[in-house]
């Protein structure tokens, strides 16, 4: 039975209120005691914190009244499994690890990732970084160089770019005039941002050569970029702190810890999907 059916019908079998807890509750309180064995209010906490959303937001006294007889039902399931099975154990060892090591990485990351460090980031990034070019234009993309050459002549015989670039160009902006709307450095192929770099709004290029094929560029425009303020990068630089606090503390621990590693050459690595290994 999955964990949602299984809470599912504790919910519809929860049907007798519960005796009154202490005035002060705590993780402690004992809301349940099954053979002998207690189920404490911090069980509940931590079973409803991993709940599916559908859950979450139920009523409270609906919500505490199912996750008693949850726990309850659970209870006297455990108990009535004799022994351990193996696979069980290695489970539940690796459950226990794993929480383990997350706690300890939002341990790491609460601890590195603060407003201080978010804002030193921000500032080596983009405050104190200088504005960056970009570059409006249009190109006229065609198959050889005279073919270009002879736009050029057009163009400064007084023909109109975006015209020219509807009827010759084969490149996707064509029917579009040849317009390519705003880039910055790094973002066209060398040839051609040299080309567009080169160039004074109201200019166009002689015919540039790409492995796309020969163009006839126009710089429309230019403009230096602003750095975007904190909040619209927040989110991606946290992102970016988070990883490297992760990274950094993995690094750390990795470069303390007693790691043995025997040869494992002799392993035929399909085995990992053996699972009658673990039944034995």
């Amino acid at each position: 039975m999955s964990k949602r059916t299984f809470f599912a019908a504790a919910i519809i079998a929860a049907s007798q209120g519960l005796p009154a807890a202490a005035q002060e509750p705590s993780a402690d309180t004992v809301v349940a005691t099954v053979n002998g064995t207690d189920i404490t209010l911090g069980h509940m906490i931590v079973l409803r914190d991993g709940l599916p959303d559908q859950y979450q937001t139920l009523p409270a006294d609906v919500l505490f009244e199912g996750i008693v007889e949850q726990l309850v039902q659970q209870t006297v399931l455990a108990q009535s499994f004799e022994g351990l099975d193996r696979a069980i154990g290695l489970r539940l060892q690796n459950e226990e690890r794993s929480l383990r090591a997350g706690a300890a990485i939002n341990q790491a990351v609460d601890a590195r990732v603060t407003d201080e460090a978010l804002e030193g980031l921000y500032q080596s990034r983009f405050a104190e970084a200088a504005p960056e070019a970009e570059f409006n234009a249009s190109h006229i993309l065609v198959e050889t160089e005279e073919q270009a050459q002879a736009l050029v002549t057009e163009l400064a015989e007084g023909a109109e770019f975006a015209a020219l670039a509807r009827e010759h160009s084969i490149g996707p902006s064509g029917p579009n005039g040849g317009q390519l709307g705003w880039f910055g450095l790094g973002m066209m192929v060398q040839p051609f941002e040299e080309a567009v770099v080169a160039l004074s709004a109201g200019d166009v290029s002689q015919p540039v050569q790409t492995q796309f094929g020969w163009h006839v560029i126009a710089l429309n425009e230019t403009r230096m970029k602003d750095a975007p303020p904190l909040d619209a990068v927040r989110a991606e630089l946290l992102e970016e702190l988070r990883q490297l606090a992760i990274e950094e503390v993995i690094g750390e621990l990795m470069g303390k810890a007693e790691v043995a590693r025997p040869d494992l050459s002799a392993i035929d690595p399909s085995v990992i999907a053996d699972t009658s290994l673990v039944d034995q």
